[in-house]
C-alpha cells in the first residue's frame, strides 16, 4: 500500500482518506477511510484534522481504480433549504404514535383496494404523507424510530411504511424542499403496491426465484405504475418516480436500465432507500440484518449501484448507530438509539431499557454519549456493541413514549 500524508488544505475530490492525524473516533466519520467527495466531507475534514494520509493505489483523481460506472455527478433538487429541529425527541415521541399508525391503516386500506381492484384512495394518501412530513420536519428521530422499530405489520405494508418514513427523513436531510420531500414520501408508500397481486408463496419463497417467478416479481414496477398513474391528483411523475427504485446507477437495475444522470433525485434516493429497509426489516424469506451492517453493505456498493454521494449523505443522516439501533452499553446495561447529532455520530443518545442482569429499567433513563456521562469514577459511557435484530427482545412496549 501506498501512502502519503498531506495537509487537508491540499486534497482533491478523489483521493482516497486512509487515515488522520487523530483517532477515527470522535469524528463524524461512520468508515474508517474514504473517497472524497463531497463539500460536507472537506469541511468536516478541515474542522477534524490538520493533515491525513491517503492511498496513492485508490485515488481516483486520475481515473485509477475507477469502474466502468457513471461519474457522481451533483443530483439537483438538494440543499434548498436547512430544516432546523424544531421539537425534543421527548415531545414529538408523544405525537408520532397516531401519525405512524393512521399512516399504516391507511396504506393497508390502499394495498387491500387495490389487490381487489377498487380504486385507490390518492387524497387520503396524500394526507397521511402529510402527516408524517410535519413530524419529521419537527423532529426526524421519532418517526424513524417507529419505523426501525415496529413490528407485528403485514409485510408489505411494513416495507411501505418504513421506506416512506426513511425517505421523508432523508430527503430532509437532503435539504429538498417541502414539496420533493411530501413527493418522496407518496412514492415511497406506493412503488411496491403492485406486490400485494403477487402470490404470497412467490413473495415468501427463500433462495434464488426461479426464472418464471422472478419475471412475475418484476411485473410489478410496470403494474405499479399503471395503477399510481391512474390515481386521481397524483399525476404521471409519481408513477414515473416510483417505477425507478429498482434502477442503479450503473444501469444493472430494472425495468429500464437507466443509470447516473438519468435516475431523478428521489428516485435515486428510494432505490437506495428501499434496499436499506429491505435489509433492516423482518422478511418472509430471510431474517433482517443490524442497521450498521446495511450501512456497510451500502458503503461498499457506493459509486456502482447507487450514487456515491447518495451513499455519503444516507450514511450521514443515519449515522454509525441509527436511531432504533439496541445497543450494549459498556456497562452491559441495553439500550435503543433515538437521537443522534450528525456531527457526533458515533455519541449518540440512548434510552436504556434494561439493566446488566437484563431486567427492564424503571424507570429508564436517557444518556447522552456525547456529554461524556460517566460509569464511575474512571470510565465515560460507550457503546460496546450493536445486537441482532431480536437478540435482546427489546420492542417499542419497552420505551417510555406513552
Amino acid at each position: 500500500m501506498r501512502r502519503k500524508q498531506i495537509p487537508v488544505e491540499d486534497l482533491v475530490p478523489g483521493m482516497y482518506v486512509a487515515e488522520l492525524d487523530r483517532p477515527w473516533a470522535g469524528t463524524p466519520f461512520a468508515f474508517q477511510g474514504f473517497v472524497l467527495r463531497t463539500d460536507r466531507q472537506m469541511s468536516a475534514l478541515r474542522e477534524h484534522a490538520k493533515s491525513v494520509w491517503i492511498d496513492l493505489d485508490r485515488d481516483e483523481t486520475a481515473g485509477a481504480g475507477r469502474e466502468s460506472v457513471p461519474a457522481a455527478t451533483p443530483l439537483a433538487g438538494l440543499h434548498r433549504q436547512t430544516w432546523p429541529e424544531m421539537a425534543p425527541i421527548e415531545r414529538e415521541i408523544a405525537r408520532v404514535r397516531d401519525v405512524y399508525f393512521s399512516a399504516e391503516s391507511a396504506v393497508a386500506t390502499a394495498f387491500g383496494d387495490f389487490a381487489k381492484g377498487t380504486a385507490l384512495d390518492a387524497p387520503a394518501l396524500k394526507e397521511e404523507v402529510t402527516k408524517i412530513t410535519d413530524s419529521v420536519l419537527r423532529n426526524p428521530h421519532a418517526a424513524a424510530l417507529f419505523a426501525a422499530m415496529r413490528e407485528g405489520a403485514e409485510y408489505l405494508i411494513d416495507r411501505a411504511m418504513t421506506t416512506s418514513v426513511y425517505l421523508i427523513v432523508f430527503s430532509r436531510f437532503l435539504g429538498m424542499d417541502r414539496a420533493d420531500i411530501e413527493r418522496a414520501g407518496i412514492v415511497g408508500l406506493l412503488q411496491d403496491i403492485a406486490m400485494a397481486k403477487v402470490p404470497s408463496e412467490i413473495v415468501g419463497k427463500k433462495g434464488a426465484l426461479p426464472p418464471a417467478d422472478l419475471a412475475l416479481v418484476r411485473k410489478h414496477v410496470e403494474h405499479g405504475i399503471e395503477a399510481i398513474a391512474e390515481m386521481k391528483g397524483l399525476g404521471s411523475e409519481i408513477a414515473e418516480l416510483a417505477g425507478m427504485h429498482h434502477e442503479r446507477h450503473d444501469g444493472s437495475g430494472y425495468p429500464r436500465g437507466l443509470k447516473g444522470g438519468q435516475i431523478p433525485a428521489i428516485a435515486a434516493c428510494s432505490a437506495l432507500v428501499d434496499t436499506y429497509s429491505a435489509m433492516t426489516r423482518p422478511r418472509p424469506y430471510a431474517e433482517p440484518i443490524p442497521p450498521s451492517k446495511a450501512l456497510g453493505i451500502l458503503h461498499r456498493w457506493r459509486g456502482k449501484t447507487f450514487h456515491a454521494t447518495l451513499v455519503d449523505e444516507f450514511i450521514r443522516c443515519l449515522g454509525a448507530f441509527p436511531v432504533g439501533s439496541v445497543v450494549e452499553l459498556n456497562t452491559g446495561e441495553i439500550g435503543v438509539v433515538v437521537s443522534q447529532d450528525p456531527a457526533k455520530r458515533l455519541q449518540p443518545r440512548v434510552m436504556v431499557v434494561k439493566d446488566a442482569q437484563g431486567s427492564p429499567l424503571r424507570p429508564q433513563k436517557i444518556v447522552d454519549l456525547a456529554r461524556g456521562p460517566m460509569t464511575g469514577p474512571n470510565e465515560v459511557y460507550r457503546i460496546r456493541r450493536t445486537l441482532e435484530f431480536g437478540s435482546a427482545n427489546v420492542s417499542l412496549r419497552d420505551l417510555a413514549i406513552n
